[in-house]
């Protein structure tokens, strides 16, 4: 458990919820906190801020259901 952590609290969709969680049992995660922490951790290394903050992404605009995981066939 490398640097000290803050507990913090704020609201996300639940698809996102169901992304967060999807991404720690693929990959053998602690939990969702971990899967949310990796993706921080590649926004502030390797993350492009204008691609990732700059682009409109609408994943739930017009009725659409957001994130799902998509089942292997």
């Amino acid at each position: 458990m490398a640097g000290r952590k803050e507990t913090v609290s704020f609201e996300i969709q639940e698809d996102a919820v169901r992304m967060l969680n999807a991404a720690a049992e693929k990959y053998n995660l602690r939990d969702a906190g971990k899967a949310l922490r990796c993706l921080i951790d590649y926004a502030a290394q390797d993350g492009d801020w204008d691609q990732i903050f700059g682009e409109v992404r609408c994943l739930r605009c017009g009725g659409r259901p957001g994130w799902f995981e998509e089942k292997a066939s």
